[in-house]
């Protein structure tokens, strides 16, 4: 999936993956009662922040196509030609998950 975003610094674009429906024992979760995804797939990564000098860019340790695990209440909601996104921190991502 391509994304016209383009995040700044240290961002990320991730498309939030959606949370399971269904319990293990087989039971439907409402809308109501989900919690909000932790998961998503990265879309977009910014260039990277400029070190402490002003001189260099730190480059981020996630790709476009990598699936995150990011803090709950992290980043930014948007909505961009009728699908949601959120617009993290590369702080916001706590882990890469590897399938």
């Amino acid at each position: 999936m391509s994304v016209s975003i383009k995040p700044l610094e240290d961002r990320i674009v991730v498309k939030p993956l959606d949370a399971e429906q269904t319990t293990a024992s087989g039971l439907v979760i409402p809308d109501t009662a989900k919690e909000k995804p932790q998961e998503g797939e990265v879309l977009a990564v910014g260039p990277g922040r400029f070190d402490d000098e002003g001189e260099k860019r730190i480059p981020l340790d996630v790709k476009v196509g990598d699936t995150v695990l990011y803090s709950k209440y992290g980043g930014t909601e948007v909505k961009y030609s009728g699908e949601e996104f959120l617009i993290l921190s590369a702080r916001d991502v706590l882990a890469i998950i590897e399938k």
